[in-house]
């Protein structure tokens, strides 16, 4: 599915800068935004839906959606 596929970008998008900035606590949301305007940018895509909404804003980048913890 390709917002699966664009969200994907941003995260990794995301992790880069975030990576690249010294990895800095608590701005997740300013790493998620920049990430995902380049990747609008590069697309052409006037908007993606990625489910922010539904989640109640986005993960730190270093730690995806489960929080980097496997179990098991």
């Amino acid at each position: 599915m390709a917002i699966e596929i664009d969200e994907e970008r941003i995260r990794e998008r995301a992790y880069h800068l975030w990576q690249q900035d010294g990895a800095p606590e608590g701005r997740a949301d300013e790493y998620w935004e920049k990430a995902r305007s380049q990747v609008l940018a590069e697309s052409g895509t006037a908007s993606i839906s990625t489910g922010e909404s539904e989640k109640g804003g986005r993960e730190n980048p270093a730690k995806g959606e489960n929080g980097g913890t496997a179990k098991g």
